[in-house]
């Protein structure tokens, strides 16, 4: 019997509503696995503990987490309650940064059953590797002078250590798939860092000589996502470009709302995270209309990074399977609730 030891952070919003249905396919699953078995502990924290306790998580919130062999988290921020620089650094990025979570992936695809807001969209199929650490989300710069003098600084770091590891990270999954990778780049505008960032892209494709390149500026690319996205098969981008790309990513197949990712630790020291791409959508919550899909599909990138390779595959074909035959959330297009969405995915789970 395997047993994965799961931290659960539900956070904020609809992230309360979405997180235990997509606890209960995880234990569907593995119920029909046979060998493999979750553990759940669950953690409340959030900006309703924040109001409560005026931090995020406990002062030892990371040494509990560090515990679990991964991080399943909902949905994080409520600027009613806490501005969202306040949430966002006291919970998400601690996480990423303590735990070393340098790689950050979000799958796109033409899902059956989904309206894209595209007219031409094809069968788009495409993964973003985004740097997870470094890159245009640095701490360093600053503030100086105050009214029409003051000046604003921000510098974004990008190392050669960061930048190769996402980028081997980028080809080896290209490799996996149909060998296609693009860089997303903007060497024509930015002086330092993109250019730096095209060396090393270019020293690396000759150590993958498999593997067909390209760099496009990510203006260009930005636009070939909506104009012809099928033609992308793996992206590799810094983490700002990618933050951005992944959420232009989610809005061609249609919601957000049914968008997975993946936060990676690579050294195995400690665990990885996986999260939905959407917020915490406090404009629907309590209303039982969220869509769980990104929360579940987030699942199955979990039981894929386990190596569950197959089970993770049966879960996306039943999640489609359940979508194209119009268990939908009005989000896409439906009227069933999240509840009925989810038990309808377990109702086959159960099936196979």
């Amino acid at each position: 019997m395997i047993t994965i030891n799961l931290a659960v952070v539900p956070g904020d919003g609809v992230g309360k509503e979405i997180m235990p249905e997509a606890v209960d396919v995880l234990t569907a699953i593995a119920e029909v696995h046979g060998g493999l078995k979750f553990q759940y502990e669950w953690y409340p924290y959030s900006c309703e503990y924040y109001i409560e306790h005026g931090k995020m998580m406990d002062d030892d919130g990371i040494e509990k987490l560090k515990n679990h062999d991964a991080i399943f988290l909902g949905a994080v921020g409520n600027p009613k309650l806490v501005a969202d620089h306040v949430s966002l650094w006291g919970l998400l990025l601690p996480i990423r940064r303590e735990f070393e979570q340098v790689i950050n992936i979000r799958p796109a695809k033409l899902v059956k059953g989904v309206s894209s807001p595209l007219a031409n969209p094809s069968e788009f199929e495409f993964v973003v590797v985004r740097e997870n650490s470094e890159g245009e989300y640095s701490e360093v710069g600053g503030r100086i002078h105050k009214g029409p003098d003051e000046i604003a600084i921000q510098n974004a770091i990008f190392t050669r250590k960061g930048t190769e590891r996402v980028m081997e990270y980028a080809f080896q999954y290209a490799m996996q798939r149909r060998r296609h990778l693009t860089s997303a780049t903007k060497s024509n505008g930015i002086f330092h860092s993109m250019p730096f960032w095209d060396e090393v892209f270019h020293s690396m494709t000759e150590r993958y000589p498999e593997v067909d390149t390209q760099s496009i500026h990510i203006d260009a690319l930005s636009a070939f996502f909506v104009s012809k996205p099928h033609t992308f098969d793996v992206i590799v981008a810094s983490n700002l470009f990618g933050d951005i790309l992944t959420d232009l990513g989610a809005a061609v197949m249609g919601s957000i709302g049914i968008a997975p990712a993946a936060n990676i630790n690579l050294n195995g020291k400690y665990p990885s995270m996986f999260e939905p791409v959407h917020g915490s959508a406090p404009d629907i919550f309590g209303k039982g209309i969220a869509n769980p899909i990104g929360q579940i599909w987030t699942g199955k990138m979990m039981l894929d990074h386990f190596g569950e390779l197959e089970l993770g595959t049966k879960l996306l074909n039943i999640i489609e399977e359940v979508v194209a035959d119009g268990f939908k959330t009005p989000d896409i297009g439906g009227s069933f609730t999240t509840k009925e969405v989810s038990s309808e995915i377990i109702k086959r789970i159960k099936m196979l």
